[in-house]
């Protein structure tokens, strides 16, 4: 049964049975809402008039659109690359990662951080290095976010101190190195440093960054000594061709020397070990002839006087022959002997001698010898009779 049929019960708005009852009154009900409303915000009741009643309406609206605005304000998106930091009250409450969120407004303070992207920072400027030689050192630092909360509490601006923090470890680092270790030799392990000193300070300060690399790009000297920077790199060339020529020079001398000298020792090794064996021989020689000479002395003493004899006049080419208990002394001209014969043989091509050979000419004097012997044995014997 509707409410509003004959025998209904109370209809929605309290007003009593439905029998013989009139509609509800809209007017009435929202006056009554306000009749509350103002009892809250300070009013008389139902005793304003139609004007106040309006009023109150009003303030409720705008308290419920205020409501539904500052709701919707509390909606926010962290995307995927994203963190958000929540301060709540001016204080650290959570981290939230990437999707749909709701906090409320005016209540907590939200700080999205991009975390995942590297960064860079380029500067450069010009410095002494440790001897004293002014050099412009251009630099380029990447750099992520490695602890977002770090990165948002401690340290007011982190970039801004980033960027202190590496003029700083630049020039501790280029004023403890010297001028050929910042242009060409040592520029890696300048970048190694000053990445490492850089980190450190960020770490000191609690700023929640991460230095991933450090490129420090050719050094420059200043315009106004670019000329006499220029000699002295022109000079280093020329030290460093020097040298190159010198080292290619000992290169190929010192083998060389080393290699005479090798062949000299081995010379002397060789020397030593004849020279020693020879010695050891001739000792041994001489142990033997000295048994043979302790058993027979006079013969031994004639074979060595014969044998040093051979040796001296094997060589000579005249022969002067001394026959005992003889006055007359044979000469034999030996060279003259073989000089006709080898003037003879070239002469007379058809009837060709044979040249005499050492062996000949023994037999020949031999031969004379023994002829020389035996005429003298036959005058002895004529003169004895």
């Amino acid at each position: 049964m509707a409410w509003n049929e004959p025998g209904g019960g109370k209809d929605p708005w309290g007003n009593g049975s439905g029998k013989g009852g009139s509609p509800p009154d809209l007017d009435a009900a929202l006056k009554d809402i306000g009749d509350k409303f103002g009892k809250i915000f300070g009013g008389s009741g139902s005793g304003n008039s139609s004007g106040g009643g309006m009023g109150a309406m009003a303030i409720v609206g705008i308290v419920v659109i205020a409501i539904v605005i500052w709701g919707l304000m509390g909606f926010y998106q962290v995307d995927a690359k994203e963190k958000a930091v929540v301060l709540r009250l001016g204080k650290f409450h959570e981290i939230i990662g990437d999707g749909l969120h709701w906090n409320p407004p005016l209540i907590d303070d939200i700080t999205r951080v991009r975390v995942t992207e590297e960064r860079q920072y380029q500067t450069r400027g010009q410095m002494l290095t440790q001897d004293e030689n002014i050099v412009e050192l251009p630099l380029t630092v990447h750099y992520n976010i490695r602890s977002v909360k770090d990165f948002v509490l401690n340290v007011k601006a982190p970039e801004y101190s980033l960027r202190h923090a590496t003029d700083s470890a630049l020039r501790h680092v280029v004023g403890s190195s010297g001028l050929d270790e910042v242009v060409s030799t040592g520029r890696e392990q300048l970048s190694v440093d000053v990445k490492e000193r850089l980190q450190n300070y960020l770490d000191s300060y609690g700023s929640g960054i991460k230095v991933v690399k450090v490129n420090i790009l050719e050094a420059k000297p200043p315009a106004a000594v670019k000329a006499a920077y220029d000699d002295v790199i022109k000079a280093r060339e020329d030290r460093e061709r020097v040298i190159n020529e010198a080292q290619a020079y000992a290169n190929g001398i010192v083998p060389e020397a080393r290699g005479r000298a090798k062949r000299v020792i081995e010379e002397a090794k060789g020397y030593q070990a004849r020279v020693v064996a020879d010695a050891e021989g001739e000792a041994e020689r001489f142990d033997k002839l000295l048994a043979e000479y302790q058993k027979a002395p006079e013969v031994t003493r004639q074979r060595l006087y014969l044998d040093a004899m051979q040796t001296v006049m094997e060589n000579s080419s005249k022969v002067v022959v001394d026959v005992e208990g003889g006055n007359n002394m044979l000469y034999l001209p030996l060279d003259k002997i073989m000089q006709q014969q080898a003037t003879s043989s070239g002469s007379s091509s058809k009837n060709q001698v044979r040249s005499l050979t050492s062996a000949d000419i023994n037999l020949i004097t031999e031969a004379v010898i023994d002829r020389i012997r035996n005429q003298s044995s036959n005058n002895q014997r004529r003169e004895s009779r």
